[in-house]
């Protein structure tokens, strides 16, 4: 076996035959059929001694075949692994007289293997499954004509229907229908998402198209029909390219593979080394040189650390694919670690914690106006203006149903302090406190003021309304938390994330108050590109640290962090590409489940190498003072299958404590 990035490929080339794993298994099989009937008619005296030998030879062809392949492989490169170290204890058995033993050894080995390469052919296809989702024909409409057209004769710009309860084959933005669509294979999300149609679409829309307009391959519709227009190739989409980079991230190392490889072109010549001493020990301790070869290949039995080989590259490939089905990308074993060690997260506030639009969270009227008075005439004139604070009111408007609104007229905007326009006769001025200072308007009285300071030091945008000489009163606006921020955040302080603050580019009051309401350790509010920059290296020295982003002004501190996390990636190229972990959905319910899983895989690495290890740490000076090959053969392949079970174990993970499951 081989523990380094090419561990897999190491096993395609050299076990995944004309016959797949099966084949391996059935020779594992066949070794173990001809070993029993051999051992047993020896034993018994059934079968002539010829017979039981002839067996024992035949076991040892089955049991050996595929790894003296790979050990010649290696051997030819220049390579001497662990396979040699096991090949090498089962030819000195057979020149020992010990043909039984030596099958033994050969037997589990098989079988091992095979139940190694069943613990990576299943973690595979989880992933090869993602694949698969989309449907290989879609219904196309082109020139008024609908036709079945394969998947890969599809371009941007083409139009696909998809009927109710059929599987998307193509990225793209609805134009006509509405449809629930289940987007778990893709983002994760466990409750179907509605669709509509958006306006005046374009196959360059994919990127400014909200999440009611966009759609996924491989995701399901629900019991509309839908008319998409496709936005990216097939061999582009976001279900293309996670798998993509799902198999990548396979064969890149994490620090403990790394470890591994280093430690096993150490370990395996000083086993070579110590069994050639013990071979010949005989020289200068009373016993026969029969006696030291024997207990010099049991040395070599005990010190061939198959379960170490397999210990980290099944855990990781598990994690990853475990991952990948809960709509969370993890680029390969290195970022899973890094993920798994993090003792601290940053977040970005806009897009991130917060929902990215402002929203009416106060209104404040003022000398007997009336709140739906003051929001009348707030929406009647900002229903003028294109600025999303004015959207911001006129959506509180209509939440409202205040019914028609006051026409307005004369709209002007005020650069810098706010906007103004006639209602009737009277002049309303909508702005900033710092509008109504006596001469660009009238003066705000101090009770109003107080108030708006008040709220204004909560983290709001302060809007003041003024009809003529009157004040009608104010409108607090703030970029509000994401509903699932605050239970999100304490689920991961609940994980042992011990530190966690916000890093903003917007106001420090601002990201102070909504750090505060999330349960947030700290915030640090005005910061550039920069700034948190260097926050994120301060965090670095002191331990482990992640950040989480949403936007391309997130990249330098992302990759300055040791692990960088991008949250809604299905439709960001750049997202996928540039970060280490990518949430699929644009969901922060998706975050506790990677770091929960990356601590899970985290601890099944080290529990794996301490099988592993301490298996071989008590074998080797077992053998050395007489333990037995086949003791030691049980033992130590039972190592094996315990660390192949123990990662498996990841493929189930589940996030208990969270109300709502990635992937279940």
């Amino acid at each position: 076996m081989t523990n380094d990035g090419s561990h897999e490929a190491d096993h395609k080339n050299g076990h995944d035959h004309t016959s797949g794993s099966n084949l391996e298994l059935i020779f594992a099989i066949l070794c173990g059929t001809a070993l029993a009937i051999g051992w047993f008619g020896s034993v018994l005296n059934l079968l002539p001694g010829w017979l039981s030998l002839g067996l024992f030879v035949a076991a040892y062809g089955f049991g050996g075949y595929f790894a003296l392949r790979e050990a010649v492989e290696k051997s030819l490169s220049g390579k001497f692994e662990i396979d040699f170290l096991m090949l090498v204890a089962a030819a000195g058995a057979a020149i020992l007289g010990a043909w039984a033993e030596g099958a033994l050894l050969l037997f589990l080995f098989s079988i091992g293997h095979a139940l190694e390469n069943y613990a990576m052919g299943r973690a595979g296809r989880a992933i090869e499954a993602l694949a698969e989702l989309a449907p290989d024909t879609a219904l196309v409409r082109r020139d008024s004509q609908t036709a079945d057209t394969p998947v890969e004769d599809i371009r941007p710009g083409d139009i696909v229907v998809v009927r109710s309860n059929e599987r998307l084959p193509v990225d793209g933005v609805v134009i006509a229908g509405e449809s629930s669509v289940n987007q778990a294979p893709i983002t994760g999300e466990s409750a179907p998402v509605d669709k509509r149609p958006m306006p005046g679409a374009s196959a360059a829309d994919v990127e400014a198209a909200g999440p009611e307009h966009k759609v996924f391959a491989g995701s399901i519709n629900g019991g509309g029909s839908l008319d998409i227009l496709v936005t990216r190739l097939p061999s582009q989409s976001a279900l293309s390219r996670i798998v993509k980079l799902v198999s990548e991230a396979e064969t890149r190392q994490s620090p403990t593979q790394t470890f591994v490889k280093r430690f096993e072109k150490i370990f395996v010549p000083i086993v070579i080394i110590l069994a050639v001493v013990t071979a010949f020990s005989w020289l200068i301790i009373d016993e026969t040189a029969a006696q030291s070869f024997y207990r010099s290949m049991a040395v070599l039995v005990a010190a061939s650390p198959c379960a170490l080989a397999i210990a980290t590259p099944s855990a990781i490939l598990s994690g990853v694919a475990r991952a990948a089905r809960g709509g969370v990308l993890i680029k390969g074993g290195g970022p899973l670690e890094a993920l798994g060690r993090i003792d601290a997260i940053a977040f970005d506030k806009t897009g991130t914690l917060t929902i990215g639009e402002p929203k009416v969270v106060d209104l404040v009227p003022f000398d007997g106006a009336g709140t739906e008075r003051l929001l009348r005439v707030a929406a009647a004139v900002e229903a003028l203006s294109d600025h999303p604070l004015a959207r911001a009111i006129v959506e509180e408007a209509q939440r409202w149903k205040l019914g028609a609104l006051p026409q307005a007229s004369a709209f002007s905007s005020l650069t810098g302090k706010g906007v103004s326009a006639v209602i009737g006769d009277k002049t309303v001025l909508i702005g900033k406190p710092g509008l109504f200072d006596g001469e660009s308007g009238p003066r705000l009285p101090e009770t109003l003021a107080r108030e708006v300071d008040v709220l204004f030091g909560n983290g709001r945008t302060m809007m003041v309304i003024a009809e003529g000489d009157r004040f009608l009163g104010a409108i607090g606006l703030m970029d509000t938390p994401r509903p699932a921020a605050r239970r999100v955040i304490a689920r991961i302080h609940e994980l042992g994330v011990t530190r966690m603050m916000m890093i903003s580019g917007d106001n420090h009051r601002v990201a102070n108050a909504i750090a505060r309401d999330l349960g947030l350790d700290e915030a640090f509010g005005d910061l550039m590109p920069d700034d948190k920059v260097a926050k994120i290296r301060a965090l670095r020295e002191q331990g482990g640290v992640a950040m989480v982003g949403d936007g391309v002004n997130d990249a330098p501190a992302m990759a300055n962090a040791d692990v960088g996390i991008a949250m809604g990636a299905a439709g960001s190229d750049v997202a996928l590409e540039t970060a280490d972990v990518a949430l699929m959905a644009d969901n922060l319910d998706t975050l506790p489940f990677a770091v929960g899983l990356s601590r899970a895989t985290h601890r099944n690495i080290r529990q794996n190498l301490w099988v592993s290890l301490g298996v071989v740490a008590i074998l080797i000076p077992a053998t050395l003072f007489g333990l037995g090959i086949g003791p030691a053969i049980f033992l130590h392949e039972g190592s094996t299958l315990i660390v192949v079970a123990n990662a498996l174990r990841l493929l189930a993970y589940k996030d208990t404590q969270l109300s709502s499951r990635p992937g279940d």
